[in-house]
């Protein structure tokens, strides 16, 4: 037995798995005991009891005690010796009376195994005839209970330390280094997806209500997200990003599985919120070995539905989603060497009076020059604005070019009425745009009277309406106007007209293009938005005039002021100047609309109206 005690502890002290461990114990029992079989049931304290080893029992003998899920305070205690089935050493370790005696066995005796005065297992030694152990087999078996109590107890160890490893502290799934690890497993017959569930919002809300509410909201999402994910795995992997890994075939009923149990109103940390998630996901393909390219996929179907206005949705990947991405990284490429190298350029299209053509003020728009001269249209590298770092720098070198083009036209006494530069959301983001823009005009010594600001209903996307709010008033309190561009395309215009008031509504182009002669939609809605800035004392410029049909249209329904390309395309700053310097400047050549047709035209929209 001393031979046995320094072979099983070497084998503990090496690192051998439990099983292992376990059944070379109960084979050098046996030999040991000649006519013993044993066996080695456990389990962590109050965690279900399996039969560790029993090699020399019938191979469904295990299969069926592991199926009956038997926990340490549920042993079923037994009869005395002798009464021809059993003979119980210990009737709180005998979990193995709710199984029948194998073949060839005429009775069992049961030794319990404790680990910190907690049952934790038992020793069994099965007889071929009825009878006790003897002296020399109990010998035995106190020998055999002390190993197994240690090497449990490492093994105890080693769960925890796993566990430790491989749980988020925070939600209690599966962590990060878990999930590099799964994501390594082949996939499952049938094919394996990927669906990564980002919360939204939860800068806002850790912002707004204390990192405790947002802690709150993680664990309550963790919860009904592992929940809703079952059977399959759920995983954090990020601050504000979960994941789970699942059959392909499940990948979309489980995304809106997720979803409807995600999105249900919760009480977090005494603060009632409804979440929202956007799920990218992806399928794995037959030659992705490590599931990388299936994460890479996901990421990118994720980055595209919080990026694109799919947020609170499933984004479901698909190639052209990387053409798109590729389209995207190279412009935001462009943009970053043009804002480097200073090769962002303004050019100037015209707004005018529509039933005169006289000009009463510019739109600026962003050109990039090529380093071979070339001119690049902002169409053509919209998608880099994507990146809020490009768009806030390109946002301030469009200020300084339009503040120094500003300057040179009033040293050459050229009235140009005001100019408007486009912002973008990201301009909001860093609550330091007031003071940009001062910065910039006062350097150039241009009085920011010369400036209005169009901004698209994009700007309060992600629950910023104060902040938007505040900037946009101390905006105007400076004297510069401001114009809600792209007006009538967006979610809630109404709404944010109550709360953040602007000085110019820009109607957007589709509406324009419908004013047909054959056609009364876009012209309904023009009329009710004339209707509406009328109320609120707010100027109209209607965007992407380009037919006379159009303007006489536009002129009939009310509309004072438009730009397009009737009129003139964008022009570079000496054309501004040539243009400006015969006052009233005057565009285009082409006829005006006459009075008698504006009014025929207003008329018959107003008795319609009635």
């Amino acid at each position: 037995m001393v031979d046995l005690q320094k072979l099983i502890l070497e084998m503990i002290a090496r690192g051998e798995v439990l099983a292992a461990t376990a059944e070379r114990l109960c084979r050098e029992m046996e030999r040991l005991a000649p006519g013993v079989v044993c066996s080695i049931v456990g389990g962590e304290p109050d965690a279900t009891m399996r039969l560790i080893a029993a090699p020399s029992l019938p191979e469904d003998y295990q299969a069926v005690f592991d199926s009956l899920g038997i926990r340490p305070s549920e042993a079923p205690g037994g009869g005395e010796p002798g009464d021809g089935s059993k003979a119980i050493g210990d009737p709180a370790a005998d979990f193995l009376s709710a199984v029948a005696l194998p073949p060839g066995v005429g009775a069992r005796w049961s030794a319990p195994i404790r680990s910190a005065g907690k049952l934790v297992g038992a020793l069994t030694f099965f007889f071929p005839e009825q009878r006790v152990a003897t002296d020399l087999e109990r010998e035995i078996a106190a020998v055999g209970i002390e190993l197994c109590r240690i090497a449990f107890e490492r093994d105890f160890a080693l769960r925890a330390n796993q566990r430790l490893l491989y749980t988020d502290s925070l939600t209690g799934l599966h962590n990060r280094a878990c999930f590099e690890e799964a994501l390594m497993e082949p996939p499952s017959t049938g094919g394996s997806a990927l669906l990564l569930v980002d919360i939204d919002g939860l800068k806002t809300v850790n912002d707004t209500f204390g990192h405790n509410t947002g802690d709150s909201l993680i664990r309550t999402i963790a919860q009904r997200l592992a929940e809703a994910a079952a059977p399959y795995r759920a995983f954090r992997i990020g601050g504000d990003e979960l994941a789970v890994l699942a059959a392909a075939e499940d990948v979309v009923p489980l995304a809106h599985r997720i979803l409807d149990r995600l999105g249900q109103a919760a009480d977090c940390a005494g603060h009632m919120l409804v979440p929202s998630m956007t799920i990218g996901a992806a399928i794995r393909a037959i030659d992705d070995k490590s599931g990388m390219i299936m994460r890479q996929n996901a990421d990118l179907a994720l980055y595209h539905g919080k990026d694109d206005g799919g947020r609170g949705s499933l984004v479901l990947y698909a190639p052209e989603l990387r053409t798109r991405m590729n389209r995207r990284l190279r412009a935001i490429d462009q943009l970053r060497r043009a804002l480097a190298e200073g090769r962002i350029e303004a050019r100037y299209q015209p707004i005018v009076r529509l039933d005169s053509g006289a000009v009463t003020g510019f739109e600026a728009l962003a050109r990039i020059r090529e380093r071979d001269g070339r001119i690049v249209a902002a169409a053509d590298f919209q998608d880099a604005f994507a990146d809020a770092r490009n768009a806030s720098d390109a946002t301030r070198a469009m200020l300084r070019a339009v503040s120094a083009d500003l300057r040179s036209w009033l040293d050459a006494g050229i009235a140009v009425g005001r100019v408007a530069v486009n912002l973008a959301p990201a301009d909001f983001a860093h609550g330091h745009l007031v003071e940009e823009v001062q910065e910039i005009f006062v350097a150039a010594g241009v009085p920011l009277d010369r400036l209005a600001l169009e901004i698209t209903e994009s700007v309060y996307l992600g629950r910023r309406e104060l902040l938007v709010q505040r900037q946009m008033e101390a905006l105007r309190s400076l004297g510069i106007k401001l114009a809600l561009d792209d007006f009538g395309t967006g979610y809630a215009s109404l709404t944010h007209l109550l709360f953040t008031p602007v000085d110019t509504l820009k109607v957007d182009k589709s509406f324009v293009d419908h004013l047909n002669n054959d056609e009364q939609t876009g012209g309904a809605v023009i009329n009710g938005l004339m209707r509406i800035a009328e109320k609120l004392g707010v100027e109209v410029v209607a965007e992407g005039v380009e037919t006379v049909e159009q303007r006489e249209r536009l002129v009939g329904l009310g509309c004072r002021l438009g730009q397009g390309h009737l009129y003139s395309g964008a022009l570079d700053s000496a054309a501004v100047g040539t243009l400006m310097r015969t006052m009233p400047a005057r565009l285009p050549s082409t006829p005006l609309p006459t009075s008698i047709r504006s009014r025929g035209i207003r008329r018959r929209v107003q008795t319609r109206a009635a």
